[in-house]
């Protein structure tokens, strides 16, 4: 039996599938006027074509997240262009998959790929992926996935800068009320971009690396001043490269460390920067 194909049919399709009119007339003339069928079709033909894209670079795209009552979701979704990456579809894919993720919070980006997608459980959150590039005609690509379990005396903090091209995530361990602090901070770090914690996170090779240009830089300083002169220069390294240690943004007159404390005396409790994260797109 074959249903009529009418205009409303045709964009009832379109609207389903975001696939352009005439391959939705073409699908529905190939189902007889079934819908679900010609939807089912486009998946395959969608899955098949994607594979072709899989290889065409892809240097656009956001960085998205969510948070579940256990654990934060930040991915990363590359396409080929700007003008896709901000497409509602694509848009509304990144938010999709980030809160499924915060809720399964998975052990890899693998064992999430192979997660029936919370938008067509008939698929794969991958094969969903793979239809979208279909829709869009463009290669779309899951890069990273990380999820951050969240302690039971802390407070987070989240921060998207240009869009989703920057995201990140600071915790405050020692309070439940402290986001305000930890978000503050979180753009701070989108800011200054600091690469550790703490002087203890920084790796040894690192500080013997700085140690020797810091000795080379004073070689000809008199010898009873070159030890203070370097550990003076180590300190100026970790200033800049770590984030407890870096000047406020917002206040250069004191330190991470001093606005964290600050705030704990202010409320009673002792509080401390437990952890960040900083994602740049692409990196």
């Amino acid at each position: 039996m074959t249903t009529k194909i009418t205009p409303a049919l045709i964009k009832e399709l379109r609207e389903r599938t975001g696939i352009g009119m005439g391959k939705c007339k073409q699908a529905l003339d190939e189902a007889k006027g079934d819908i679900e069928l010609a939807i089912s079709n486009l998946r395959k033909a969608g899955l098949a074509s994607a594979v072709k894209k899989e290889g065409r670079e892809t240097n656009e795209g956001a960085i998205g997240f969510a948070e579940g009552n256990q654990a934060i979701a930040i991915i990363e979704v590359n396409s080929e262009t700007d003008f896709v990456a901000n497409n509602e579809n694509f848009i509304a894919f990144v938010s999709n998959i980030c809160k499924q993720a915060a809720q399964s919070a998975p052990a890899s980006l693998s064992a999430f790929l192979e997660l029936p997608s919370e938008q067509d459980k008939s698929l794969t959150i991958d094969q969903f992926r793979a239809l979208l590039m279909q829709q869009l005609g463009e290669n779309i690509r899951i890069r990273r996935l990380d999820i951050l379990h969240k302690g039971n005396n802390s407070s987070f903090g989240i921060y998207s800068h240009m869009g989703g091209k920057i995201v990140t995530i600071v915790e405050i361990e020692g309070a439940t009320d402290q986001q305000a602090l930890a978000h503050d901070i979180a753009m701070h770090t989108a800011a200054e971009n600091p690469e550790y914690l703490s002087s203890n996170d920084v790796p040894k090779e690192i500080i013997a690396r700085e140690e020797d240009i810091a000795r080379e830089q004073v070689k000809n300083k008199p010898a009873q001043m070159i030890d203070k002169i370097i550990g003076g220069k180590l300190k100026a390294f970790y200033d800049q490269a770590c984030l407890v240690n870096q000047k406020y943004i917002k206040d250069p007159s004191i330190s991470i460390t001093a606005l964290v404390e600050k705030r704990g005396k202010e409320i009673g409790k002792p509080l401390k920067v437990a952890r960040f994260l900083r994602w740049r797109m692409g990196e």
